[in-house]
């Protein structure tokens, strides 16, 4: 499979340095960019990933001669849509990853993070807010989930962590570039405003005087609503709480002490996506992309 410039084999070439910097958060912050690694992740950036004004995400990507061979759809893809595919030495595409085995394959992408006006402007149904999370993979995999619930979007407030972190983009799997994803949000003014836009504002945590099978009994999750998801290791402060219209815990029915950031999070969107689908509030066949 052809590319479109001659092989990369310097470490030390320019373009290399520069993407290698976007290791460092800010550094990503400075150029507003960051990396999406390995087939999954670039399939979707080509595929998906546009900025809030439609420019595509993508700047360029990187792969190794086998790799695309082994991805020629991909290289196809981007191809088509215009984008530099450079060809690169495995040793370069190795020192510009952040995994310790990488696949040959890797995006450089503009920042996509949406405006949380253009989130409200959209009349959202269904919101997870990350508030206070701080490991990238939990992030990763709580966007990943709300992607895969039908939500209308993810807030990551100002305290919760990059989700442009390589290990975020990875453990997203593809799902940063499916859905809106607004960062930087104060918690306060995230609740204080999807409240103001008709959204019910639920905290999940283990604290909650209701449950969430109450919830569902009651048919209180039928309406548009924004779960607010904690810390890993100390879920939300009590001032976050008492930010939101409820609080609400899981059940647990068994043994366990409790449920992981991730699970919880699945087991609260999904429960969200049900209870608006048999009204039919949630889209049954996916988001218009």
């Amino acid at each position: 499979m052809s590319t479109d410039t001659p092989l990369l084999t310097s470490l030390r070439s320019p373009r290399v340095v520069a993407a290698r910097r976007l290791a460092k958060r800010n550094q990503r912050g400075k150029e507003r960019r960051f990396l999406a690694e390995g087939p999954q992740a670039v399939r979707e950036a080509v595929a998906f990933g546009r900025l809030p004004d439609g420019e595509h995400a993508v700047v360029e990507v990187y792969v190794t001669p086998e790799a695309a061979g082994r991805h020629a759809g991909i290289v196809a893809a981007a191809r088509e849509a215009g984008l530099p595919v450079l060809s690169a030495t495995e040793e370069v595409v190795a020192d510009i990853c952040d995994t310790v085995t990488p696949q040959g394959i890797v995006a450089l992408c503009r920042f996509i993070d949406t405006p949380f006006e253009q989130v409200l402007a959209a009349r959202p149904r269904l919101v997870a807010v990350l508030a206070h999370v701080r490991d990238p993979g939990n992030a990763g995999t709580v966007l990943r989930t709300a992607d895969a619930a039908g939500a209308d979007a993810v807030v990551l407030t100002d305290a919760s962590v990059d989700p442009y972190n390589p290990k975020a983009v990875r453990a997203s799997v593809g799902s940063l570039f499916h859905l809106p994803v607004a960062t930087g949000v104060p918690v306060e003014e995230a609740v204080a405003r999807l409240r103001a836009a008709g959204v019910r504002v639920l905290a999940a945590d283990g604290a909650g005087q209701r449950d969430l099978d109450q919830e569902l009994d009651e048919g209180t999750l039928q309406g548009p609503c924004a779960w607010v998801f904690g810390n890993e290791a100390w879920g939300l402060p009590e001032e976050t709480r008492a930010l939101a219209d409820e609080v609400v815990k899981v059940p647990i029915h068994g043994h366990a002490e409790s449920l992981n950031l991730a699970t919880a999070a699945a087991v609260c969107l999904y429960a969200s996506a049900r209870a608006q689908r048999s009204r039919g509030g949630c889209r049954v066949e996916g988001r218009a992309r």
